[in-house]
């Protein structure tokens, strides 16, 4: 699935065609508001993200894409209408895959498409994250315990990616707050807890690898 955050709908129309046509799934968006909202129920495998856009712009997203755990692997390729170097630069500095300096022709939009979702592919396949019995696959966007496939929520999944980012480093309940739910959470740290609760429910045995450290967070520690 190819998400286009594009607010002209004639332009939007015109590149969801062109990948259809090519033989990608593809759906799209005038804003981040949609945008954001389409991410919370399926995770697409290369976004398409123009800079101009009403309210939140697309270097904001960008940027909130690359600093939260379970998109910040997605691939993104930018478009812009203005020309100047600075937006190039910008996107590319901020993790942006590639870039598409309007107006550009649909047959250029599929052949980088699928230029970036191999190396993306390539890249996916290297990437395994392993403790004990538990893996997790950024590139696919998979979860296996104990041999078995678990379905994890959005922030489930984030948490667990920080921990077998970094196993054996604490954590406290306002850094993973500001990690899987962003620094504009207004919430209590009490919503920490509860997400631990059900993903060590979900992990099973593996759930065990999930320490509480008495007054401070939690961490990831597997004993062999």
């Amino acid at each position: 699935m190819i998400f286009c955050v594009e607010d002209d709908s004639g332009i939007r129309e015109l590149m969801l065609y062109a990948l259809r046509a090519a033989g990608f799934e593809a759906a799209g968006f005038p804003s981040g508001q949609e945008f954001w909202r389409a991410l919370e129920g399926e995770r697409p495998q290369l976004v398409l993200l123009d800079i101009m856009l009403p309210g939140e712009d697309g270097i904001s997203i960008l940027k909130k894409l690359r600093t939260q755990g379970a998109f910040r692997d997605i691939p993104v390729i930018m478009a812009t209408a203005r020309g100047t170097e600075y937006d190039k630069v910008c996107g590319l500095d901020l993790g942006a895959d590639d870039y598409l300096a309007k107006p550009f022709g649909m047959m250029e939009m599929v052949s980088r498409v699928r230029a970036v979702l191999r190396r993306a592919g390539a890249k996916g396949e290297e990437t395994v994250l392993r403790a004990g019995l538990l893996e997790l696959r950024p590139g696919e966007h998979t979860v296996t315990a104990e041999g078995v496939r678990v379905q994890l929520t959005r922030k489930e999944y984030e948490l667990l990616l920080n921990f077998l980012q970094s196993p054996g480093r604490v954590f406290t309940r306002e850094q993973l707050l500001n990690a899987v739910w962003g620094t504009d959470f207004t919430g209590e740290t009490r919503t920490v807890d509860v997400h631990i609760g059900t993903l060590r429910t979900k992990l099973g045995g593996c759930g065990e690898y999930i320490k509480t450290v008495r007054g401070v967070g939690y961490r990831m520690e597997v004993q062999l």
